[in-house]
């Protein structure tokens, strides 16, 4: 079966046999690397992957705003219900909720992070992820094959 690619405000909790991963990291309006594109073309059979990245956002919603509320909700349930958190962080951007999203799942078990030389708050990254023992890479290449072997252990035939 080829991925199947989520986005809000879609929910998707008809669960099957496939495994569910949320698509954590920078996106900081456009300005990030579309690195959930390559995740996605490079692993695209019998996943369901959480793309946060909406394509009808809008810069204008105000955090008081329906649409504001609704994406950063989807996020969070989206966050809940995923097998597999991949969390990036795009050394030319600041990504605070990205930071966000390390401290609420730093324990889960759940994440693989990679964090390239020169994101500004790189040291922080990785203490935490070596508290919590998350795997943790500077490399893409690096992470990319771990990403491989993790979704390897979730291949049911």
């Amino acid at each position: 079966m080829k991925s199947i690619v989520i986005k809000p405000p879609t929910n998707y909790f008809n669960r099957t046999n496939n495994v569910y991963v949320f698509l954590a990291g920078s996106i900081e309006m456009g300005s990030a690397e579309p690195w959930q594109d390559q995740i996605i073309e490079k692993f695209n059979e019998n996943v369901v992957f959480y793309n946060p990245r909406r394509d009808d956002w809008d810069s204008s919603w105000d955090h008081n705003s329906d649409k504001f509320n609704e994406q950063v909700n989807w996020e969070l349930d989206m966050l809940v219900d995923a097998d597999i958190i991949l969390l990036y962080f795009d050394p030319s951007t600041k990504s605070p909720i990205s930071l966000l999203e390390l401290g609420l799942y730093a324990r889960s078990h759940k994440l693989l992070v990679c964090c390239p030389d020169g994101f500004w708050r790189q040291g922080n990254v990785r203490v935490v992820c070596e508290r919590y023992n998350v795997p943790y890479f500077t490399d893409k290449d690096a992470w990319m094959k771990a990403i491989a072997s993790e979704l390897a252990k979730w291949t049911w035939n």
